[in-house]
């Protein structure tokens, strides 16, 4: 009895011991499975967009983030949808979920999403943590420059030389909004910007800014940081094209001379017309520097970007941190408009040259009248020379 009652127990341990063994191959196995399986799906490509909701799942700890990230467009604007950039892996630490909170930052806008500009103290918590933070997706970015002045000095062409260069990005059209539609709103401003990669400048022109009260103060509220150029050129000759440009659309327009004088026999000039009072550029700066300093500004002569585009480009270029790419190599003088045009690009059947807008004849306009002019102007422009630094040769 003794010997049936300890072969059972015998019996049963070994039973309990094979359970035992089959219970711990089994869990090896799920294991084994488990890992595999969860290898594979982190080798498959991440699903960038759901039918349903607007959701893009990026994962900065990888390539994934520099790769996959698309442009705003791709995206239609879904009222509602929850916050993009989902994230639950949290291996990399606080300092990883705080950065990521900062960099997965993004706007509604009309259209899609648009992803704002990451902070510097963000890339340099990522990159403290051995994380990849991409150059390689576009946003829109307010500009960093803007050509602010002053009109028929020659703004449009320093813009299209401007574009030559590969880190420049510029609205064509301008946008005339610290003049005319502040109140539209900084995010409608913004969103007139072309899309930049990170590295690229944003630039816009709109000349009348410098001539407009306001447009410091509304410009300083946006970045006081924000370089300016002004492109100025002798204020009588701008004057005339000023009014050529007006009489093309405006056939009946009376004489400049009617409009320059207040009175032909005294010979007092009318302050009160446009065209004159753009050239008054120390009246227009004083404001100007009441909001940003001196060293914000380049001035570009008008003239020398006729007879020397290199050079003035060269200037241009260095004031903005740029690479000397645009040079002289670029240019060709026209002989039939008067100022110098871009050559054929490659790709191009003709060269570039501005419209037909640019280099009308001139009307005719009495020598006393000129006289009159200058003699008026020579006081404000030997004012703007002292407050520049800059002689700029008009006199």
């Amino acid at each position: 009895m003794g010997c049936s009652l300890g072969c059972r127990t015998r019996l049963n341990f070994g039973k309990a011991l094979s359970k035992v063994s089959v219970c711990f191959t089994m869990v090896v196995i799920f294991t084994y499975f488990f890992y595999c399986f969860t290898g594979l799906c982190d080798s498959a490509p991440r699903q960038m967009f759901d039918h349903h909701t607007v959701n893009r799942d990026y994962d900065i700890s990888d390539r994934t983030y520099d790769n996959l990230r698309p442009s705003a467009r791709l995206y239609p604007h879904q009222p509602g949808a929850p916050t993009p950039w989902n994230r639950t892996d949290t291996s990399t630490g606080a300092a990883l979920h705080r950065a990521d909170e900062q960099v997965a930052k993004l706007q509604w806008v009309e259209g899609g999403l648009l992803p704002q500009e990451i902070p510097e103290s963000t890339k340099e918590n990522l990159a403290a943590n051995g994380i990849p933070v991409s150059n390689t997706f576009e946003s829109k970015k307010f500009p960093q420059a803007i050509i602010i002045g002053v009109k028929k000095g020659g703004t449009r062409a320093l813009l299209e030389f401007l574009r030559i260069h590969p880190d420049v990005r510029a609205v064509g059209a301008e946008p005339h909004f610290f003049d005319r539609f502040y109140e539209k709103g900084l995010e409608w401003y913004r969103n007139l910007m072309p899309r930049t990669l990170e590295g690229q400048i944003t630039m816009e022109k709109t000349p009348s800014y410098f001539v407009t009260k306001e447009a410091p103060r509304r410009l300083c509220t946006m970045n006081c940081h924000t370089k300016l150029i002004v492109v100025v050129r002798d204020p009588v000759t701008r004057a005339i094209s000023d009014y050529t440009q007006t009489l093309s659309k405006q056939p009946g327009l009376p004489s400049f001379q009617s409009l320059a004088l207040k009175n032909t026999s005294t010979g007092l000039v009318d302050t009160s017309w446009s065209a004159v009072r753009i050239g008054l550029y120390a009246k227009h700066l004083e404001n100007w520097l009441q909001h940003f300093p001196l060293s914000h500004f380049l001035f570009v002569s008008g003239e020398r970007l006729v007879s020397d585009p290199a050079g003035e480009m060269g200037r241009v270029q260095d004031f903005l941190g740029l690479k000397r790419v645009v040079s002289d190599k670029h240019f060709y003088f026209n002989q039939t408009k008067g100022f110098p045009c871009l050559k054929k690009p490659e790709g191009s059947s003709r060269p570039r040259c501005l419209g037909k807008s640019k280099g009308r004849p001139h009307p005719q306009i009495s020598p006393e009248v000129l006289q009159r002019l200058r003699d008026f102007y020579r006081p404000f422009n030997l004012r703007f020379y002292r407050m520049t630094g800059q002689d700029f040769g008009w006199d």
